[in-house]
């Protein structure tokens, strides 16, 4: 009788856990009920939320810009961060700063901005005959770089080594970055007479590509109740610090261990490798692509509250992480064809693992 209820208990055991791999994840994003939590996300969650709700003070709206730069921070990546003057692009990156007990540099790029405005310089020591390095706003836990694009090549190249190696080489010493770091990057798709187009190797070491668009409606009615009430942009000394340095290290090393299933890491594969054969696309993305779309996937999947990713979490991050890394074909462009667009018609061409 007890290796009988024995046998039934296991067998119970292993139909749960085929059915919590083959079932599908919810609309919300929410785990079957089968599933047994691996690993404890309850402090991430609490974080993530009170980050959320800091920001929510003087931000509203922009949920996905939001959760992106999240997840950039916790996926250890560089953020670019694309809209129309006004839409809140450089105060949302302000507001993140303060939620995290960590230096932060600002960094207004003009067409006359040097590298050694940047990087930081060599100066000659009388007292000691020597020559110190003294370093530039680079060297930040944090770093705003607003209106990246009105410098030229030779100052966008400054940031090459530092943005994938997180180091700075100057007169043949390298000098590591103090982690976290991170680069936020902002540009408007209009004002384009004396602006430089980034380099395309510089664009593969964002992380994200985030499109701000206009508010809603209502979000525009509460940025005006706020601003009438005193509660808006004026505010922003009254964000709390969320995140320590120490905090920012657990959650990028629990993101790294979320699970991947060996399906969704094809799944990931054939997206980008279906960019280097697509009609619409000219120059498609790099394997550099594959491995930030995984990383992107689980920092979503740990802002969620999961431990590992779904098939969702790869979609949710496609645009963000591939509009940037693809060059789509110049009769397309002249069509007025956005590189999203392209994307999105290019997922419905890869079957969707379940």
């Amino acid at each position: 009788m007890h290796i009988e209820d024995n046998e039934s208990l296991e067998s119970n055991i292993e139909q749960r856990a085929l059915d919590a791999n083959a079932s599908e994840v919810s609309g919300n994003g929410e785990p079957s009920s089968y599933f047994e939590q691996r690993t404890d996300l309850s402090q991430v969650k609490r974080s993530i939320e009170e980050i959320k709700s800091e920001i929510g003070k003087i931000i509203v709206g922009q949920n996905k810009m939001v959760e992106l730069l999240l997840a950039a921070i916790f996926a250890n990546g560089h953020v670019l961060i694309e809209g129309f003057p006004g839409v809140g692009k450089t105060l949302t990156a302000k507001i993140l700063s303060r939620t995290i007990d960590a230096d932060f540099s600002r960094i207004q790029f003009t067409p006359d901005l040097m590298p050694s405005d940047i990087l930081g310089t060599s100066i000659f020591n009388y007292k000691t005959s020597e020559f110190e390095y003294k370093q530039g706003p680079i060297f930040s836990n944090i770093v705003l770089i607003d209106e990246i694009n009105r410098s030229p090549a030779k100052t966008q190249a400054a940031l090459f080594e530092v943005m994938e190696e997180r180091q700075v080489t100057m007169d043949g010493t390298q000098y590591k970055m103090t982690e976290p770091f991170l680069i936020v990057a902002t540009q408007n798709p209009i004002e384009l007479e004396g602006t430089y187009r980034l380099p395309e190797a510089q664009m593969d070491r964002f992380l994200f590509k985030i499109t701000v668009d206009y508010p809603e409606l209502d979000s525009e009615v509460e940025l005006l109740r706020r601003a009438h009430t005193g509660s808006g942009a004026d505010s922003i000394h009254q964000i709390g610090e969320i995140l320590s340095s120490d905090a920012i290290a657990e959650h990028r090393a629990l993101t790294s261990k979320v699970i991947v299933e060996e399906k969704l890491m094809r799944y990931i594969a054939e997206i980008v490798n279906k960019t280097r054969h697509f009609k619409d696309i000219e120059i498609g993305a790099s394997p550099r692509g594959s491995l930030a779309i995984m990383a992107a996937a689980k920092a979503i999947a740990v802002i969620k509250g999961r431990d590992f990713v779904t098939p969702e979490d790869i979609q949710y991050v496609v645009d963000p992480v591939l509009s940037h890394r693809v060059t789509i074909a110049p009769e397309r462009e002249m069509e007025g064809v956005s590189p999203s667009k392209i994307i999105n018609a290019l997922m419905k061409s890869v079957e969707v693992p379940r």
